[in-house]
């Protein structure tokens, strides 16, 4: 199997950067976004290993946070406005934000027409 590679550093190089190092490696929105979070990101670091310890779940609403290779093999429950969907952060994922695969909206799934829908559903059985 092929070794992980972001932008020319291992999975390894990165895990040893701290989050302002690694923001040198993402686009300018995402390094952005990572930079105004700085503090948050920290605090959620923290959260996850006393979680951890703990053998708790970790659970979030912050769908606009950035993954970082510190969160890489770790399980996170982000909230998609109803319920909390597990995601398991993969090195791929590396410079996304965790609400793009939280997805918010079900595929429509229609059924049969209502009553009065059209002429031949005066047909149907009402039940």
């Amino acid at each position: 199997m092929a070794q992980f590679l972001f932008r020319g550093k291992t999975l390894e190089e990165l895990k040893q950067l701290n989050i302002r190092e690694f923001a040198r490696f993402l686009k300018s929105r995402e390094r952005r976004s990572l930079l105004r979070q700085f503090d948050s990101i920290e605090k959620f670091l923290l959260r996850i290993e006393k979680k951890l310890k703990r053998g708790k779940q970790i659970r979030t609403h912050a769908r606009d946070m950035i993954i970082v290779p510190a969160m890489v093999g770790v399980t996170i429950y982000v909230h998609n406005g109803k319920e909390f969907v597990p995601i398991e952060i993969k090195p791929e994922m590396l410079g996304h934000k965790l609400g793009e695969f939280a997805l918010t909206r079900k595929k429509v799934v229609h059924s049969a027409p209502g009553i009065g829908a059209t002429r031949s559903s005066a047909a149907l059985s009402v039940k």
